[in-house]
């Protein structure tokens, strides 16, 4: 049906040429150079760029030296919505990925891939085909995501290309093996950009010799994703810039040296099992830092990473308990990182330095920090650890504390009638640790409380922070619960905190 839009188009072009010139409908379109047709064809799905083919032999030529195809808007992969694996189906209303052989094969010989991007289920002879179609082609990226019914061998074709610049290999349930060390090292040499996702390594669990400056000169962002049965990985790519490994469980220990490393994400790794395990980063470039829901190694070791920026760490806790070994490995990381301007904390790291066990272990201050973020369960026995981080942070200039509220965990409401601020043993731990706070408190303005639910703890908080923090300009307390009864509970609290002298005269409070 055609639209109002495309009517008036048509008129309008009636009108102003072809009611003057009837042989003046020229297609300038057409006319257009082969490089601006193939930009403009860009921005189309695959589907309706194959189809412009039947217009005239002008359009069949630009399909057949097109530079970019992505096929991944014809998707023919769902996951099986019946198990948590990665297990893969063929979906019933799908097309068949056999076609894409015989486009690769109507292709102008002089014409190169530029981009080759396709999701499909195939055989591993049917998908070691395709890549050796597309590198004869002089494929530049090649961004490929395949199920295929049993492991299959990384494809060598790809390891002696000169002109493959980006490769992503994701594979569906049940993986991929890498070829042995001996022929994977001496390739790639044109390669700045790799991911593999779900590598299966049981028989090759250390990768020590594979990611150095001899196998991979050029790269400069690597992408590790599910490697099984990995235990030991080196990283020393000079020219690597961007580094990220994920869901690497059985990791025992992990080797980076990049001098032009920038930014680092390690998720969901380490043995939490393996007692000994390890790592060490020497990075003098690193200026972002993700490192969320590992498991606590044995030992840690962060070296001049005068460059830091951003930084955000998190853990994934086995044991209630922490021994000494695994705390003195976190305050290495912690303080490893103590050149940081912006760090997030998530809730296991409060929980970890609050720990019993932490009596004669400190943190190394963060002079540079002028951002932090705390995600934390608020309760008593998360206190010590709070004001660990607040005595490390002397120039902290925004404080941002999430409150995870975890209704499983009993939470002491503040009551107007019953609270006395002399007796509270919240405040009385707090004004006992003013002398080692003053730092903290004379260079803190900004303080957000996300979650807060006027529970003694946080109320105890906000109002020391107001008692003493003599440069704070801004304080907001946000909750989601607006019923009509807590409503009348933050009038009360906002009333007593307006009965007390304000360290500064500057500060304005907010309830949202």
């Amino acid at each position: 049906m055609e639209t109002r839009s495309a009517k008036r188009r048509k008129v309008w072009f009636a009108e102003n040429y072809e009611a003057s010139d009837p042989n003046n409908g020229i297609d300038r379109i057409s006319d257009l150079p082969d490089p601006i047709l193939h930009q403009i064809l860009f921005l189309l799905p695959i589907k309706s760029i194959a189809q412009t083919s039947v217009l005239a032999k002008r359009w069949r030529s630009l399909w057949s030296s097109f530079p970019d195809l992505d096929f991944t808007t014809i998707n023919t992969i769902t996951t099986s919505p019946i198990t948590n694996l990665n297990t893969t189906r063929r979906s019933p209303h799908s097309p068949s990925m056999d076609f894409i052989p015989q486009v690769l094969a109507l292709r102008d010989k002089h014409s190169d891939l530029r981009t080759l991007r396709f999701r499909a289920r195939l055989s591993f002879s049917g998908l070691n085909g395709l890549i050796r179609c597309a590198i004869r082609h002089n494929v530049q990226e090649l961004d490929v995501e395949v199920a295929t019914e049993d492991y299959f061998n990384f494809p060598r074709w790809l390891i002696t290309s000169d002109s493959l610049r980006v490769f992503k290999l994701k594979s569906r349930y049940p993986g991929f093996r890498l070829l042995p060390s001996s022929l994977m090292t001496g390739g790639f040499r044109s390669l700045h950009t790799l991911s593999l996702s779900l590598v299966i390594l049981y028989e090759q669990s250390s990768l020590l010799d594979l990611f150095t400056e001899s196998s991979f000169p050029r790269l400069k962002k690597l992408n590790l994703d599910a490697c099984f049965g990995l235990k030991h990985l080196k990283v020393s790519c000079r020219a690597l810039e961007d580094l990220t490994l994920e869901n690497c469980f059985q990791l025992h220990g992990l080797d980076i040296s990049c001098g032009k490393l920038e930014k680092l994400r390690v998720t969901s790794c380490f043995d939490a099992y393996y007692d000994e395990s390890w790592f060490q980063i020497n990075a003098p470039q690193l200026r972002i830092v993700f490192w969320e829901y590992n498991a606590i190694t044995g030992t840690s070791s962060l070296q001049n990473l005068t460059s830091l920026r951003e930084a955000s760490v998190g853990f994934f806790l086995l044991h209630e308990d922490i021994s000494v070994e695994k705390l003195q490995s976190v305050c290495d990381l912690l303080s490893g990182l103590s050149h940081a301007h912006s760090l997030t904390l998530e809730s296991q790291c409060i929980e970890i330095l609050s720990s019993k066990n932490n009596s004669s272990h400190f943190l190394h201050p963060f002079n540079n920090l002028k951002i932090l973020e705390l995600h934390i369960d608020f309760n008593k026995n998360n206190v010590p650890g709070l004001a660990s981080v607040f005595r490390s942070s002397p120039t902290l200039h925004t404080l941002i504390l999430k409150i995870i509220n975890d209704y499983k965990i009993e939470r002491r409401q503040w009551n107007r009638d019953l609270w006395d601020m002399s007796t509270s043993k919240e405040e009385q731990y707090w004004e006992s640790q003013i002398q080692t706070l003053k730092p903290f408190l004379s260079h803190l303005k900004v303080v957000k409380i996300h979650g807060f639910l006027e529970c003694e703890n946080e109320v105890s908080l906000a109002k020391f922070l107001l008692k003493h923090g003599k440069q704070l300009q801004e304080m907001t307390l946000r909750t989601a619960n607006c019923n009509y009864r807590d409503s009348l509970r933050r009038q009360k609290v906002r009333s007593q905190m307006m009965g007390f002298s304000w360290a500064s005269s500057n500060a304005k409070i907010a309830f949202q």
